[in-house]
């Protein structure tokens, strides 16, 4: 079993939303052990949110969890059917250049992702019907998944 590092922005009611069904999925996934959710945990819940403490604490966190899971998965749909979280697109960057294997999740169905995240990734889960294959998909065995997108 794989522990997961979920990697998605969570600043409206709709990624939350995007982010809490995949969740699910993974945790219906018999090859996945725990999900750890960032923005779900404070590493220092007494410091003030937006303080350099709070800020140094919060990415303190979410670097070690992603140490020590096992894999990361992204949501790449933000604000735009085209655009990703920036701070989704760095952890998917620290976890491919630390030897994570990442896999990339597009609830948008879009066509197009850029070529440097596309390659950096072991398995795109692209549309509502795709994702829903991720209940199934092998987590012990990370078998490289296609999917037709236009690069850019």
């Amino acid at each position: 079993m794989k522990n997961i590092y979920l990697a998605a922005p969570f600043f409206s009611d709709e990624q939350i939303a995007r982010r809490d069904k995949l969740a699910k999925l993974l945790n219906d996934n018999p090859s996945v052990g725990n999900v750890f959710l960032p923005g779900e945990h404070e590493d220092d819940p007494d410091a003030e949110f937006g303080t350099t403490e709070w800020q140094l604490a919060t990415f303190k966190l979410d670097v070690n969890q992603m140490n020590t899971n096992d894999v990361v998965v992204a949501i790449l749909d933000y604000e735009a059917v085209d655009t990703s979280d920036p701070g989704t697109i760095w952890e998917c960057g620290y976890s491919y250049a630390n030897n994570i294997p990442v896999l990339g999740v597009q609830f948008s169905g879009s066509k197009k992702l850029n070529l440097m995240l596309s390659m950096s990734l072991t398995a795109f889960f692209n549309g509502e019907t795709d994702i829903e294959k991720i209940k199934n998909y092998d987590f012990d065995l990370l078998q490289t998944r296609f999917a037709e997108f236009e690069v850019f």
